[in-house]
């Protein structure tokens, strides 16, 4: 990745929450490794409608303040034994007492995601379900957004978005050049990705029309300039 910038307020993702769902997935090979250093992701069957950071969105119509608003996190209580459960529950759960897990989307009553894989102790892990919402402490939150407080503000502004030149054969490298301000993270489309700096070397096989994007926390701003293969 190229940035820790947030995706605009009240942008979705594959998450309701806004955030990306890979981050916070329990995986296999941090478990064996004996360490999983981030937060986890989970769900709950009802919301707020509101989100505090590092959520961006939100998802439901309830507006019942001891509902939890996306992006809320928990994180299980320091005086929670663990010498109990397995090694590798004791891994999920130090990462919990460290870390906590992060309210990402509508669902089963406090449930963690994991990336599927067929080396997991199913048996092990179902003894996870011992442990109940009490368990764990809510982390002091910041700011609700809600409908009457979204922040707004102007997207990023594209001052100039250029190739070095305009008609080329195929292979023939040019240069991409850019001037934006007031932004969180670009992105070149197609083949180039997300950018840093200001300018980049693309080499079009085919006439091509590439797309600069760039997001911040209130929007999103583009600009497009076409290479013409000959």
């Amino acid at each position: 990745m190229a940035s820790n910038g947030q995706r605009p307020f009240t942008w979705t993702s594959a998450d309701a929450a806004g955030l990306p769902i890979f981050p916070g997935l329990v995986r296999y090979d941090e478990v064996a490794a004996g360490a999983i250093n981030h937060a986890l992701r989970f769900t709950v069957p009802y919301t707020r409608r509101g989100f505090v950071a590092p959520a961006t969105h939100w998802a439901s119509s309830i507006s019942d303040p001891n509902a939890p608003p996306m992006g809320t996190r928990l994180r299980l209580k320091a005086s929670f034994d663990i010498s109990r459960f397995p090694a590798d529950n004791q891994v999920i759960l130090t990462a919990l007492k460290r870390y906590g897990m992060i309210l990402a989307d509508n669902g089963s009553a406090i449930f963690i995601s994991g990336a599927p894989d067929n080396r997991w102790n199913n048996n092990n892990l179902n003894l996870l379900k011992s442990i109940t919402g009490s368990d764990f402490e809510v982390v002091q939150m910041g700011a609700v957004y809600t409908d009457t407080n979204v922040p707004t503000g102007p997207p990023p502004a594209i001052g100039s978005f250029s190739a070095s030149v305009s008609s080329v054969t195929s292979g023939t490298a040019v240069t991409l050049s850019w001037n934006v301000t007031n932004s969180l993270y670009n992105i070149i489309s197609p083949q180039v990705g997300p950018v840093r700096g200001t300018s980049g070397v693309v080499t079009p096989a085919q006439t091509t029309t590439y797309t600069l994007y760039s997001t911040n926390q209130y929007g999103r701003s583009t600009a497009s300039v076409t290479v013409t293969v000959r």
